[in-house]
């Protein structure tokens, strides 16, 4: 598919779309519940609604916890929830309430599990970019080494969500451009801060990722997530500009402020046997965007489902499931996060076609498919309290530990 970026436009016949379908479900505003729905709903801030209602669908009833946010009030914004490093994972209401969000949603899918290589750990680490207060946090994995269902035709592991320093919110791709600069000549950087690096490339880790084992990096390939760990590896820590140290095999625990640590696989091993201690190597690193001329103020990874009003080809019709998505309308001023309710009666949900239709149905031109399933949550912190709380029931019984989010902050 062509890259689908026009972000913040809308064509003729996409604007009269819309107009026909909110005439059908008799909604007024972006993100009104479709006519005939159960509905119950607040305003959880200035800017901030909070709406639940019954839908119908292909298995059975769905009922849907839904957030509109609108960014045209200066008093609310946008940002990601993260509990502190990319290696780790909290639940979102820990992440909401620790940095201080009026609401918020679970976000990327991530790798959860290491069944495939024992004695492996899993980082919890996230499968897309992620931009936090405008600081670049991670890359993205290559494709095959996904965890989530499959991708749509022709999107890919860089595709995100997020929102610009002119407050305006887009679909858009991000994707590494990096190097290290050593005293034999400049070498490609194909990694940061991920749990899967490509094949014969070198990654960095820096102080974001965590403590957690590096050695997930350089397992799998880039089309089997499943394939072995590469036998191949080597890695140069790096301090203030100089080589302090090397291993032949990545290594664990916190990493400094002013530390960045190099792994390689394969070719990128062989190139950074050739560093040695107390040379000096400069690494470069940023996310480019492929459409946005405004920098990002935070971005988070999924895959797109609806642009320009129109559902992705392709998109599975099947496997329904608990569902997390968030979608944009008015030229990027008015975002939707949607999450499911995961009680036995609604468990079924909404196969991904269904979650981009009713994403459409609210009125939004584009959408974008978060994790699910047990992973699905939707939390609110009411006026006056000190704590947000869980409005969806998550399938799992519990809220799972997730590696970040969308959070809705106010300034009420």
């Amino acid at each position: 598919m062509t890259r689908h970026r026009k972000r913040f436009g809308t064509t003729r016949a996409a604007l009269a779309l819309l107009t026909a379908l909110s005439a059908l479900a008799g909604a007024t505003l972006v993100g009104a519940a479709p006519a005939g729905a159960v509905q119950r709903g607040s305003e959880i801030a200035p800017g901030v609604r909070y709406e639940e209602f019954d839908i119908a669908a292909l298995k059975g009833p769905a009922h849907a916890h839904v957030l509109t946010v609108d960014l045209r009030d200066p008093r609310v914004r946008l940002d990601l929830l993260h509990p502190g490093a990319v290696a780790a994972r909290a639940t979102v209401s820990q992440q909401a309430t620790g940095l201080g969000a009026v609401a918020g949603v679970n976000g990327d899918f991530f790798n959860i599990s290491e069944t495939q290589h024992p004695g492996v750990e899993a980082t919890g680490a996230s499968v897309g970019p992620a931009i936090a207060r405008g600081r670049a946090l991670k890359a993205a994995v290559p494709n095959g080494q996904r965890f989530g269902p499959a991708l749509p035709p022709g999107t890919s592991t860089e595709d995100v969500f997020g929102v610009g320093v002119d407050r305006r919110a887009r679909l858009d791709d991000l994707s590494l451009d990096g190097s290290i600069r050593t005293p034999e000549g400049r070498l490609p950087l194909r990694g940061l801060n991920q749990y899967a690096l490509p094949v014969n490339s070198i990654g960095a880790f820096t102080s974001k990722w965590g403590g957690v084992s590096r050695v997930r990096a350089t397992c799998g390939t880039d089309t089997d997530r499943a394939a072995p760990c590469s036998t191949d590896t080597y890695e140069v820590t790096v301090r203030r500009g100089r080589v302090v140290s090397t291993a032949d095999t990545p290594g664990s625990g916190a990493i400094a402020p002013d530390t960045t640590v190099l792994v390689g696989r394969e070719a990128g091993a062989q190139q950074l046997r050739k560093l040695s201690a107390g040379e000096r190597v400069k690494v470069r690193h940023r996310l480019v965007a492929s459409a946005s001329r405004f920098p990002y103020r935070f971005a988070l990874g999924g895959y797109p489902v609806l642009d320009d009003g129109r559902p992705l080809p392709g998109l599975d019709d099947r496997a329904s499931a608990v569902r997390t998505a968030v979608g944009i309308a008015d030229r990027g001023r008015r975002v939707v996060l949607l999450a499911l309710d995961g009680a036995p009666e609604y468990r079924t949900g909404l196969t991904i076609a269904e979650v981009a239709s009713f994403m459409r149905e609210l009125g939004l031109v584009d959408a974008f498919s978060l994790d699910g399933g047990g992973s699905s949550t939707l939390v609110v912190r009411e006026p006056g309290e000190a704590t947000v709380s869980v409005r969806n029931r998550p399938s799992d019984g519990r809220e799972r530990p997730v590696p970040n989010g969308i959070g809705v902050f106010s300034t009420r």
